[in-house]
């Protein structure tokens, strides 16, 4: 029997939370972020599956290279806008719409010869201070791409929010009074929420909304779960017990003997480690489902393999399946447990996991 490390891609489940997105922000366009890979999903895969997204949303000129060679004709955004003047030809084969954030791609669009004008997204930067223009410079690079014959009208204007996720924090709000503050003797369609905002922040929907981690079925918000959004998992990763150790009292597990056995015990070894992309720094109690039932990391995860305390599942055998995250089993708790996010978990997920897509 080949490794039995799996990632399942549920597409029913995407076009349910892309669903969540419409009723969550009825009659805004949406465009669905697709950038790293479709948050390690697939890119070419999620894009197919969601011809309904009013646009897609990539981080570079490659990822929207990647769509067009497969076949998608939707609009396309460039969320990080070009990086050099050379490649300004080929966005506009295409057709890319670009984000503009700062100086220097306001000069490539004046320098740009291209037979197709771009849509332009002029992204502001209200108080993430990362991408976007200055408020107090906004009206001049306004006025300037006006005047530009390769700037499509009107101008849409986009901003991003550093805080959504924190629904106590203040900070959204006065990003969405200086945004409006800024923007307001401007016509142009607006773009503020990202996920977080789509779902806790209804007054910053604007006119196109840019879902991200929802899409896939995570929380954005802190201490929430998917299912606390009725969100459904998009990727379950999965494997089998490939062995069983028995451990005698006060014996020690794994790289560095970190866990120790508090009785005689039973420990399950699973063919899945950080080479596939499970979080190495999981930490002891993080949970995984072995038929269905929770049960425990215990020691480091290995590049190969973790082991987990079989107490809760006394007739667990070799072959039984073990869910690492997804269905049953959020994201967000092994990210709890290993000082990181679901958006990383999702993101840096390897090659070597088989894959199983589920339309």
């Amino acid at each position: 029997m080949s490794r039995p490390t799996y990632m399942k891609i549920d597409l029913t489940a995407l076009k349910h939370n892309f669903e969540r997105v419409r009723q969550l922000a009825p009659g805004r366009s949406v465009i669905a972020m697709v950038k790293a890979n479709a948050y390690g999903h697939g890119i070419i895969r999620v894009a197919h599956a969601l011809p309904m997204a009013d646009a897609l949303g990539v981080a570079s000129l490659e990822e929207g290279l990647i769509l067009r060679d497969a076949g998608i004709t939707q609009p396309i955004v460039l969320v990080e806008g070009l990086f050099t003047q050379e490649e300004m030809v080929v966005a506009a084969k295409h057709g890319f719409s670009l984000v503009v954030h700062h100086m220097p791609h306001i000069e490539m669009l004046e320098k740009a010869k291209v037979e197709r004008p771009f849509t332009i997204w002029l992204k502001i930067n209200t108080g993430m201070h990362r991408l976007g223009i200055d408020p107090v410079q906004f009206h001049e690079m306004y006025q300037r791409l006006l005047v530009i014959s390769a700037v499509k009208k009107p101008i849409g204007l986009m901003t991003h929010f550093a805080q959504a996720d924190v629904i106590e924090s203040e900070a959204t709000m006065q990003q969405l009074a200086l945004f409006n503050q800024v923007t307001s003797t401007c016509s142009g369609p607006r773009s503020l929420a990202n996920s977080a905002a789509i779902i806790a922040w209804p007054l910053t929907h604007g006119d196109w909304v840019r879902p991200g981690l929802m899409l896939y079925g995570a929380s954005p918000l802190m201490g929430k779960t998917a299912l606390d959004h009725q969100l459904k998992p998009v990727m379950t990763l999965w494997s089998r017990l490939i062995a069983i150790t028995h451990v005698k009292k006060y014996g020690k597990v794994g790289y560095g003997g970190e866990w120790e056995a508090p009785e005689d015990m039973r420990v399950g070894v699973v063919g899945v480690g950080y080479g596939d992309g499970y979080p190495q720094f999981a930490k002891n109690g993080t949970p995984v489902l072995i038929n269905g039932v929770e049960c425990q990391l215990v020691g480091r995860v290995s590049m190969d393999m973790l082991t987990v305390d079989l107490r809760h599942q006394p007739n667990a055998k070799i072959g039984d399946p073990v869910v690492l995250w997804g269905e049953g089993l959020p994201v967000e708790r092994v990210a709890w447990s290993s000082h990181t996010s679901a958006y990383e978990i999702l993101t840096r997920m390897t090659p070597r996991p088989k894959i199983e897509v589920s339309l």
